[in-house]
This record gives structure tokens, sequence and C-alpha cells, in this order.
């Protein structure tokens, strides 16, 4: 029997007893437990806590120790951090004794890391150090020790429940040596027996390259694809709190979503750019090469096959998914670059510098739009070092939406000209759309606040409609 390596993400981790009774036990008998490892998440809001808010900004520990330049409001958010850790596993974990081990092993990370920090900022207030050089390592510590707790009390968990489960600690706390990734996967996966053993494996890997450097918030996803390719695993399988479905049912509503079913890399990659987060796309492109397919799965439906995501894709002919990303349109107007050979090669390297995301763009013969993800404040900043290049141009920056309909093929669905009609009969007048010659997608530019609006309008002429379909769905 092949194994699988499957991931968990924080909001599904945080509803640990019940993936004992669906996800890593429930009806399966004892040989069918195994051949499975799980690369686990932080627990719900706990990276937040460490790092900094992943939507608002908040700061968390890291960001704190990065501004207090001295101070010790660090310390309070990791004393905060340290009693949110407690708090959450003093409610999974079932016997006192594993609550006490679970306590131990949080004081341990949290008294360790404040001693480390503390270490550095005594080195800073020597003109000779320079905290600064610091900073990324410090953001790998932290980052690591979400993923290194969760990993621990599962496995206690499952281990009170008769599973024999094993700890794989890939954060190397306290570890001198300093491998690259397939090293340290290496290390931590020899010696296991997956055929009588459960691996509970950190989402979060510390090596020579540093994962947070190339990947930030995404490594977790990183660790689970390369566990997978370099395991030869069978499947990897991403488990959601929802199933991968047709649009957020919060919007257009549970009941009125559907199942994609199966899909191909190049949708996963179109989700990704809006988004999504099926999966980070460097994941999916090691999978992709490893031959290895990705199964998008219901966390608490185990028996439901989910979302099969594989080479050879979904069905031509039906949309797959309808989403929307609030944007900044950044149009930057100049008649002097008509004929200009590179002209934009100033704007995309000042988007870069100030790590804006470009989610899409637009060009004709003398003004160049792109459509941004990230902060206005960095976006401000690319504009004026842009305007020192070309102090003749005219740049206008405003939000917008970009909702975009996905699908493997799209070419016999006619899905610029419905969804166009679509949109202007509900209501919301569209300020642009494009698509592209290869079919997988097609965006429709709205007013911000008219998205979720466009989002149901297509949904319901391009899905669920009664002439939405050309071809019946396919099953996973």
């Amino acid at each position: 029997m092949t194994h699988t390596v499957e991931k968990i993400g924080g909001t599904c981790m945080s509803r640990a007893r019940e993936l004992v009774d669906t996800l890593y036990v429930g009806s399966r008998k004892k040989g069918a437990i195994y051949n499975r490892v799980f690369v686990v998440s932080a627990f719900g809001g706990i990276t937040n806590m460490l790092l900094e808010h992943k939507k608002t900004g908040s700061p968390g520990v890291f960001a704190r120790f990065a501004a207090d330049d001295g101070g010790s409001g660090w310390q309070d958010s990791l004393k905060d951090t340290a009693a949110k850790m407690c708090e959450i596993h003093g409610e999974i974990l079932e016997h006192d004794a594993d609550r006490e081990r679970a306590d131990a092993f949080v004081r341990d990370r949290i008294e360790g890391t404040r001693a480390c920090l503390l270490d550095l900022q005594r080195l800073g207030s020597y003109g000779h150090f320079r905290i600064s050089q610091q900073m990324q390592t410090v953001r790998e510590l932290l980052s690591g020790m979400g993923e290194a707790h969760s990993a621990f009390v599962t496995t206690l968990l499952l281990q009170r429940r008769g599973v024999n489960a094993r700890f794989v600690d890939l954060s190397g706390w306290r570890d001198e040596n300093n491998p690259s990734l397939a090293d340290r996967l290496d290390q931590a996966m020899s010696g296991i027996d997956l055929t009588t053993e459960m691996p509970i494996v950190t989402g979060y890997a510390h090596c020579a390259s540093g994962l947070m450097n190339e990947y930030d918030r995404g490594y977790s996803e990183v660790v689970f694809a390369h566990l997978a390719a370099q395991t030869g695993a069978s499947e990897a399988i991403i488990h959601k709190e929802f199933h991968l479905s047709s649009a957020d049912p919060r919007i257009v509503g549970v009941e009125n979503t559907v199942k994609i079913g199966r899909t191909s890399y190049d949708v996963a990659d179109q989700l990704s750019n809006m988004g999504m987060e099926a999966i980070h796309p460097n994941a999916a492109r090691v999978l992709r090469r490893a031959d290895v397919p990705l199964r998008v799965k219901h966390a608490f439906e185990p028996e439901d096959p989910g979302t099969l995501i594989g080479p050879e894709g979904g069905s031509s002919g039906r949309v797959e998914m309808v989403t929307g990303l609030a944007i900044h349109a950044f149009e930057v107007h100049e008649p002097d670059m008509v004929g200009v050979k590179g002209y934009d090669s100033c704007i995309l390297d000042a988007l870069t510098r100030h790590n804006v995301w470009i989610v899409s763009k637009h060009s004709n013969a003398n003004t160049i739009t792109h459509y941004l993800s990230g902060s206005f404040k960095a976006i401000r900043r690319a504009e004026g070092e842009i305007l020192k290049s070309y102090p003749n141009a005219e740049i206008n920056t405003r939000p917008m939406a970009m909702v975009s309909v996905i699908g493997s093929d799209l070419t016999e669905v006619s899905v610029l000209a419905r969804g166009l009609d679509a949109l202007e009969s509900g209501g919301v007048r569209p300020l642009a759309a494009q698509q592209g010659l290869r079919r997988v997608e097609v965006q429709f530019l709205v007013a911000r606040d008219s998205m979720d609006d466009a989002v149901k309008l297509l949904h319901e002429a391009l899905v669920t409609g009664t002439t939405a379909q050309t071809v019946p769905r396919v099953a996973a």
C-alpha cells in the first residue's frame, strides 16, 4: 500500500478533537489508519500572534520586536501568545497528564525564545551589531513555534486515543545543523515505518535557504509539497473547512455552491493568483514536476473524494470557479512611450521593490495599467519612484475589484459575452473586461462595493443557472 501526504490548515486544526473522529481515525480499521503522513499548520490565530495579523496587519511578537527598538512590548505579546497556546491545548487535550506535558512544551519554547530575543536586544545595544541583519532569522524562529505546538499537541491527542503517532519536528529547535530542506526531510523521515506509525509533521521546516525569506506565510504548503514529492506519495491531500467549490459560500450561499470535482494545476495557479489559496503556486509547481496528483478535501467529510487536481485537468465547456479580489488599478499614461521598447521595465522594477503583487495588466499605445494587490502606502511609494523616472507621466490609482471566471477550458462557454450581459442585466456596471487566448480565465473589473453582487450574478449565469453548463460535471 502506497502512502499519502496530507496537510491540515489552521482553522481545521482548531477543531482537532473532531478530526480524530473523522480524519485521523473515524470508521477506519486499524490497518487503514496508517500509511498517511500529516503536515499540520499552527492552530488558528497563533501565527498571527507570533508574527502579525495576515489580513489586518495588527502586530504580533515579531512586529513588536522589530518596532520596539529595545522596548519590552514584544515580551507582553509573547506572554499573551503562550497563554493562548495553553488555552487551546487545554480545551483539546482530554487528560491532565497530556495537558501538563503540553504546558511544559510551551514553556520550554517560549522561554527559550524570550532568552534568545533578549540576548539579541543586548547585542543590538552595541554599535558594532545590527539587529536588522538578524530579523529574518527571528521571523523564522517565531514561525516554527506555532506548528511545533500544534504537531506536539496532536501527537499527544492521538496517542491517548491508541494511535501510534510520532511527533516529527522540522523546526530545528536547538539544532546546531543547518541542512538543506531535502536533507532536513530525509533526516526527519528516516527510520519511520509508515505501515505502523502516523507521523505528525510540523508545517514549518528550518533549512539553510530560509523558507520565510522566499515563501513567507505559504511555507507550510511548500513543506507539504516537498515531503510528498520526496517520499513518492501516491497523492498529496489538502484538508480544508469547505470543499473547493464554484464560489465563496459566504457570498453565494452554501446551497448554491457546486464542488469542482476535478480540475487542472493551471486552474490552481489562477486561483492562487486571485488569493483563493487552493495551494501555494510554488507548492503546486513541486507536485506537478514530481507527477504527484493533488486532492483538496473537506476535512469533516472524509468519505467524500473532494476535488482532484492533476495534469489531465477538468472537463471542457464549464466554468469551475467565480471569485473576486479587491485590487487597485495603477494606470500610467505617457504619450512618449509610443514606439519605445521596454518602457514598462521601470514600472515593474518599482512595483517589485515595494512588494506589490501584480494580479493582471493591460496596455495600449500610451497607457499601461497594472491591477495590483497590496497596501495603498506601498503603491504610492512605487508611484513616487516612477514619477522620478517619468516626470511627465500621468498616474491614476483607484480602488476597484476584479471578478474572475475560471475553468480548465472555457473555449466553448462564451464567458465574456454572457458575463457582460449578466452584469448589465443585474445592474452592475463593468468598468473593463479581458480574456487571454488560453481561455482559462476571464476577468471583469467592477466597482469595489459591487464585487459580491458581481460574483453572485456571474455565478448564477455561468454555474448554477439552467443554461450555465454545456457539459455534465465530472466526479472526482
